[in-house]
This record gives C-alpha cells, sequence and structure tokens, in this order.
C-alpha cells in the first residue's frame, strides 16, 4: 500500500475530530454537542450532497452507464445483506443478524461524504448521478433484511411489521431529504444555484468535521459496552466490510469506466448505515439490540474506511 496516500488519510482533519471525540470520552471531558445542533448539521450534510450530485446530474445526459451503475449499486445493495445474514447467523439470533445484515447492505451518507473530501485531495471527482446511487441503495438492504428475517423467524409471537418498516425505507428522514435535494438541485438553474453556493458548498467541511466530532463522542460512549459482547461482532465490523469494498473495486471494472465512481461504489459497498437502518429497525425489529449494531457501524466499520479503507479501494482501482 502507498505509504503516503495512508498516511494522508490518516492526517485528514475529519478523521482527527473523530479521534478527538472518542479522546474526549476516555478522558471524562464534558466536551458534547448539542443535539438540536448535531442534528441540524447531519440534515445539512444531506442537503449539500443531494443538492450538488443534483447539479451535476443537470449537465449530465442519461447514458448507458447511468442506468448501469443504478442497477448495479441496487443490486450490491440487495445481495450483501444475503451473504452476510447467514454469516452473522452463526453467532447471532435471527432479529440481530437480519438488522446488521441491513445496515451493511446499506450505505453511510457521512461515509460518501469522506470519500468525496480523499478524491478531492487527489484532486478528482465523482459524477452526479452516483448522488442518485447512494439513495436510491437505502431502502432495498433495509427490505432484504426484513424478508431474510420473516423467513428464518420462527417464532409466530414475534412477527416482524413488514409493511410498516418498508413504508420507512422510503420514507426515513435521511433518504427523503437526500433525493428531495437532489430533484431540486436537478431542477434549479446554475444561476439559481450560485445564490446558495456558499451555504452548499463553503461550509461543508467545517460542518463535516464538527459532525464527525460528534460521531466520535457517539462512538467513545458505546464502545465499553460494545467489547463485552466477544470478538465476533468486533471481526466482523473489521473483516466484511474490506471483503465487500475489495470485492466491489474488482468486479466493477468491467461495469463503470471512471475511477472516481468505481471508488464511490466500493466505499458504498464497504460503509455501513447508521442512521437509516437503525431508525427502521427501532420501528419494525424492536427484537434486535441497537448496543450491537450501532458501535459495529460507526465505532469499527467507520473508522477502518477512513482510514485502511479507502486508501486501499483507490489503489486496487488504479491495479486494475
Amino acid at each position: 500500500m502507498n505509504l503516503n496516500l495512508l498516511l494522508e488519510n490518516l492526517t485528514n482533519p475529519a478523521l482527527l475530530f473523530f479521534v478527538l471525540g472518542i479522546v474526549a470520552v476516555q478522558l471524562k471531558s464534558d466536551l458534547v454537542i448539542p443535539e438540536n445542533s448535531a442534528k441540524f448539521i447531519s440534515l445539512y450534510l444531506l442537503f449539500a450532497i443531494g443538492f450538488k450530485g443534483g447539479q451535476e446530474l443537470s449537465h449530465e445526459p442519461f447514458t448507458f452507464e447511468v442506468g448501469v451503475s443504478m442497477i448495479f449499486g441496487i443490486l450490491i445493495s440487495f445481495l450483501i445483506p444475503i451473504y452476510t445474514f447467514f454469516i452473522l447467523k452463526t453467532k447471532l439470533n435471527v432479529f440481530d443478524a437480519g438488522a446488521v445484515a441491513a445496515a451493511y447492505g446499506s450505505v453511510s451518507a457521512v461515509t460518501f461524504v469522506t470519500a468525496a473530501s480523499f478524491l478531492e485531495a487527489q484532486q478528482m471527482s465523482f459524477s452526479g448521478h452516483m448522488v442518485a446511487v447512494m439513495a436510491l441503495m437505502e431502502s432495498p438492504a433495509i427490505i432484504m433484511g426484513l424478508v431474510l428475517i420473516s423467513i428464518f423467524n420462527t417464532n409466530n409471537t414475534e412477527r416482524i411489521q413488514k409493511r410498516t418498516a418498508i413504508k420507512h425505507s422510503f420514507t426515513n428522514g435521511s433518504v427523503l431529504l437526500i433525493i428531495g435535494s437532489l430533484i431540486i438541485g436537478y431542477l434549479a438553474s446554475a444561476k439559481q444555484a450560485e445564490g446558495i453556493k456558499p451555504f452548499t458548498n463553503d461550509l461543508f467541511k467545517g460542518f463535516l468535521a464538527i459532525f464527525l466530532l460528534d460521531l466520535g463522542i457517539t462512538s467513545g460512549k458505546k464502545l465499553k459496552s460494545f467489547f463485552s459482547m466477544g470478538w465476533f461482532p468486533i471481526a466482523f465490523a473489521l473483516v466484511i466490510p474490506l471483503f465487500n469494498g475489495c470485492l466491489v473495486a474488482f468486479l466493477s471494472d468491467g461495469i463503470i469506466t471512471d475511477v472516481a465512481n468505481r471508488f464511490i461504489f466500493a466505499v458504498l459497498a464497504a460503509s455501513a448505515s447508521y442512521i437509516a437502518v437503525p431508525a427502521a429497525m427501532k420501528i419494525s425489529v424492536p427484537q434486535s439490540n441497537p448496543g450491537l449494531l450501532l458501535p459495529m457501524a460507526l465505532a469499527i466499520t467507520f473508522p477502518i474506511n477512513i482510514t485502511l479503507g479507502m486508501p486501499l479501494y483507490f489503489l486496487i482501482i488504479q491495479n486494475s
């Protein structure tokens, strides 16, 4: 692995603010991001990603590759929960296996944002339609997780609310905001978009750093109880993302031509949802344990992706 690329990623301010949040918890500091502020920042990030993607998409013709990219993303989101479910079911109950499988088949918008920053550091940019691909990859994984739980749950008294969950997977606030912002960005003219450019572009990295600081604090608070659950969740959260990312980095060679777009696909496949999926599972599968899912996705998979994963996926794509 290129050492300079790895070191550059390890000194990324976004990552360092995430680490600062964990350190603050370990030092028992009173550092905290107010809940309302954290929620606003998360909404801002989703809005900015969607709007900028819509603007880029408005300048792109709908080509064969755009259509293939969307289909490829949906397939990834359907397939990853299937094989990860059977791996998870060897050690976890059906409800936890389905919830975690759905999270790893779905995507993390914050990891997507960090990947965009990584590409920017390499003086590269992805196509606008990749924002649409990310939005499309949220719901299929949730649906597949619920289907798998329904098939393998033998306890009739603990049936999940499938209709409610499927509806929530499409109307979840994060999914709705990013799709809505994408459409608005697509419809807005370049002149109209210029009026809010300071908000959507110039403030973006600063808000991302504060958001990751908050995620670091949240992760730090969950680490102690999570580590008491044994080695399997830790090993899964370390190995599976790297496997998924490397696999898609290789497979995308015959489907997608653009290096930056292939990198985004690899990162999306490697990421795990800790916003949309936990929210959907909390409503529809209350039997699942959020104390397992959130630390796996947030405290282990997220940092492993933005430290080791991204440089690894990028090098695989460059050399394939």
